[in-house]
């Protein structure tokens, strides 16, 4: 796992595990299960969707295509109510606090809908031929894009957004225990009307008011946000990096899209182009809101574990086929990670013209540990919309600058301005979040808490203006330096938003040499080096060993785990590297960034550089070079998961394009090589839900000039047994090198799309994962050492076999068979090399594994 990657993974678990600690500490709920079926009380034929409910409350589950239901809820409840298009209403009692199972035999109703007769009897195979439920949603899907609001030429309209979470079934009772009494301020704010039959605690809230401006030719859009509020964690949470992390998770639902992405996982949409091939769908009922008639179709998915919805939508027939509203829900049996519910509810009204659009949207979802008890988290995103205009042009000027514009008082608006423009009333408990939170922060006992969770997840220790760590790197081992201790750290925006410092030290108890690293970074925008825009001068030293191949990362994390590796691991080097880095980053996600960089190798372990002398080789101490580089990024739209102290990029839809320069100047700080690099990066993930995804990589590279073998481009290779995307995970460690090459590689999550439809493997929720990788590359003449001894020859092993080789014609290639979301945060992956088995100390198969964290 990559360092970014693995802040992402800390500070998730640190999040969702402290939440979901801390609720299930405070829950004590009693918890009503009910199973069984729904049948046709004549035929015993089981009824396909029906609903049951808990009676006084919103939990519910609908039947799968055997008539099997599953119902549970933290509350004491005597009645469940079952109901079916085409069938009585029925209600039963049931004995609360306990789980029981009912077979629920329903009586037919005589009378017809109107428009609509519902026949019962044995249910006929499904099938799309014929079907006119899947005739109306083709005619929904065809008239897709007129019935967005992208179709207008211009379209305004105002955006209310509201985002809260809150402590899931928290007992009532809980105040009044000793060790929560100093809490009892924030434990008395519960909320029981929006979740019946749960408890909820609020404990964040974040509001936002903005107008939202839209151009179809050429596309351009615009968002002035008037006013903006959130709940503020102090220094444990960085408020923009968690309410970007939240709003990634509960992201905006359009129905209109092809896929739509929710908890780190895509779902495909019910009106998707694809869907009739991945949903069945079912006509209900036909109604007549004002002048307009509504045919009502159900939509479950053909297997109940994919990634996809079931419900209910309301269409038009008025020609349009416009949806007028839906509701979404997932079966329990979907391969998503603690998500015990999740629900969403869009309404559409129509404009002056006929046309429908969006007037509110609801996602509520309910997350626990266990799937059916104790505490858990509840969040809830509403999005309210009015004031639509169309038709109503704006300059060519208003729309210039960055696509998003932070009105001056929008982060400081008064409680009188959030009173007049919220389109919702916040509910008693939610009013009181704020000060609450604001409250809790300031409290000593919390403070130790988090700084504990913090240290402990996180891996740094902080002391205001400065901070330990990481953890996970004071110690670690290798062939070289033995036994390696290391304390470093870094300072935070607390003490300066212009000056930034970071350092450590380390000690190999082998080799008995100190290393260290040390910067010091200036930002010119007066923002934290961390945030986007990012525009900041950087200077640094670092000396410290390095495996040759492996990117030289200036705090490299020496995670203790990663000190395992597999094979020969003796050819090291040991590095002193000068930089100086100038970044600029700019609001269209274009930046470039020059570097000045002095870097001197020297031989670790058995590695050598040996020129042949008076009939032998001569050992040469270091190969010193001094480069000048200039790098150029374009990643459209791109998003960040943001910290205080880290950033990482969100993987999109949009594809990342980067490109380097690097030219080796012979004669200035005693330089010895003149030469040309140039390489070029093209990432992008594809979605192709409900099938998973694939992140692909195509890279290339060119050297010009003659350089000895440390110089040429050493193709990087992983001897661990974590796997790495971006590596060759049975190549060796300076196995191969090239002075020009070109890659490729793809690796794809099905997200459990086939081990759903194996009855054993859909219990486990694993999902399956397969990847390929292929390396183009080669030596020209003037680069290879056997056609110019001049040149360091290539390593070989103790009884002079080649250690490294140049690529032939054919590439190096190797592909993989993965299991993921194995105990819901590994994924395995059994890795097999298909070519060049005829090198030393090669393995041909290998069990690779990595942590990841998804829904």
């Amino acid at each position: 796992m990559t360092s970014s990657l693995r802040k992402v993974f800390r500070y998730s678990a640190l999040l969702l595990s402290g939440l979901l600690w801390l609720s299930s500490t405070l829950t004590r709920a009693q918890t009503t299960t009910v199973t069984g079926t729904i049948v046709d009380g004549k035929t015993g034929e089981p009824l396909l969707f029906a609903n049951i409910i808990f009676v006084g409350s919103s939990i519910g589950a609908t039947t799968d295509d055997e008539g099997r239901y599953s119902l549970k809820g933290a509350g004491n409840f005597t009645k469940v109510a079952v109901s079916f298009i085409g069938y009585k209403p029925y209600t039963k009692e049931i004995t609360p606090g306990i789980t029981q199972t009912l077979i629920i035999k329903l009586e037919a109703d005589s009378q017809v809908l109107n428009e609509l007769v519902v026949r019962s009897g044995k249910r006929e195979r499904y099938r799309n031929k014929d079907n006119p439920a899947v005739e109306l949603i083709r005619n929904v899907i065809s008239r897709k894009e007129q019935n967005q609001i992208g179709s207008y030429d211009y379209a305004a309209y105002e955006e209310y957004d509201k985002l809260q979470f809150s402590l899931s079934s928290v007992s009532t009772n809980v105040a009044d225990r000793k060790i929560f009494q100093k809490y009892r301020f924030l434990l008395a704010n519960r909320d029981t009307t929006t979740l019946p039959g749960k408890s909820l605690l609020p404990i964040y809230l974040e509001e936002k008011l903005a107008e939202h401006y839209f151009r179809k030719s050429p596309g351009r859009e615009k968002v002035i946000v008037k006013g903006n509020k959130r709940v503020d964690f102090g220094e444990y949470f960085d408020s923009n990096g968690l309410s970007i992390y939240l709003n990634r998770m509960y992201s905006k639902v359009d129905i209109y899209s092809n896929a739509i992405f929710l908890m780190t996982n895509q779902f495909l949409s019910p009106i998707a182009g694809s869907a009739p091939t991945f949903y069945q769908y079912f006509l209900a009922d036909t109604i007549t809101v004002g002048n307009t008639k509504l045919a009502g179709l159900h939509f479950v998915p053909r297997n109940t574990t994919d990634m996809l919805f079931e419900g209910k939508m309301y269409i038009t027939l008025d020609g349009n086929y416009a949806v007028q509203r839906i509701n979404l829900s997932v079966n329990p049996r979907i391969n998503l990670n603690w998500v015990r519910d999740l629900q969403i509810r869009q309404q559409f009204e129509p404009n002056t013209d006929g046309k429908y659009y969006l007037s509110r949207s609801d996602l509520l979802a309910d997350f626990g540990v266990s799937k059916s008890k104790g505490g858990g988290i509840f969040g809830q995103r509403t999005l309210s919309y009015r004031n639509y205009k169309t038709g109503q042009p704006q300059t060519e000027a208003f729309y210039d600058g960055p696509p998003q514009v932070m009105d001056t008082q929008a982060d400081t608006q008064p409680d009188q301005f959030w009173a007049s423009n919220r389109h919702d009333t916040l509910s008693a408990a939610e009013s009181k979040v704020y000060a609450n939170i604001d409250s809790l922060k300031r409290m000593p006992s919390f403070r130790r808490t988090m700084q504990t969770l913090t240290f402990l997840f996180a891996g740094y220790k902080s002391f205001g203006a400065f901070e330990v760590g990481p953890a996970n790197t004071f110690y670690s081992f290798n062939p070289i330096e033995g036994f390696r201790l290391r304390i470093g750290g870094r300072t935070t925006p607390e003490l300066s938003k212009r000056y930034y410092a970071e350092t450590y030290a380390a000690y190999g108890f082998k080799d008995e040499r100190w290393k260290y690293f040390l910067s010091g970074t200036y930002s010119i925008n007066n923002k934290s080096i961390y945030q986007f825009p990012q525009h900041y001068v950087r200077s640094s030293f670092q000396r410290d060993t390095k495996i040759p191949g492996q990117e030289l990362q200036f705090v490299q994390e020496d995670n203790f785990l990663l000190s395992f590796k597999r094979g020969v691991n003796d050819k090291w080097l040991y590095n002193d590297t000068y930089r100086i880095d100038y970044m600029h980053e700019f609001e269209n996600h274009f930046s470039y960034s020059i570097g000045l960089k002095n870097w001197q190798q020297s031989p670790a372990g058995t590695l050598a550089f040996m020129r042949p002398g008076d009939g032998e080789n001569v050992p040469t101490p270091t190969v010193t070079t001094s480069e000048i580089s200039v790098e150029a990024r374009w990643a459209p739209n791109e998003q960040f998961f943001q910290g205080k102290i880290y950033r990482v990029p969100i993987i999109g839809r949009y594809p990342v394009f980067t490109v380097r320069y690097t030219a080796g100047l012979k004669g200035p700080f005693n330089g010895q090589y003149n030469y040309h690099n140039l390489t070029a990066v093209v990432s992008k993930r594809l979605f192709m839900s409900p099938i998973g995804f694939s992140n692909v990589t195509v890279q290339g590279g060119y050297l010009f000039g003659q350089v000895p073998f440390p110089l040429l481009t050493i193709h990087r290779a992983n001897q661990t047994y974590a796997y790495q995307l971006n590596s060759y995970n049975l190549m060796n460690f300076l196995e191969f090198v090239s002075d020009r090459y070109a890659s490729v590689s793809i690796d794809h999550s099905f997200n459990g799309f086939f081990f759903n439809k194996v009855p054993l493997l859909k219990k486990l929720k694993w999902r399956e994962a397969v990847s390929v990788k292929a390396l183009y590359g080669g030596l020209r003449p003037e680069n290879d050492p056997k056609l110019n001894p001049s040149l360091y020859q290539f390593p070989t092993d103790a009884f002079g076999v080649p250690y490294t080789y140049a690529l032939k014609q054919t590439p190096y290639m190797e592909a993989s068979v993965g299991v993921a979301n194995v105990l819901k945060f590994f994924r395995i992956d059994l890795v097999k090399r298909l070519n060049y088995l005829d090198h030393p100390n090669v393995s041909q198969w290998g069990i690779r594994t990595r942590a990841t964290f998804d829904f």
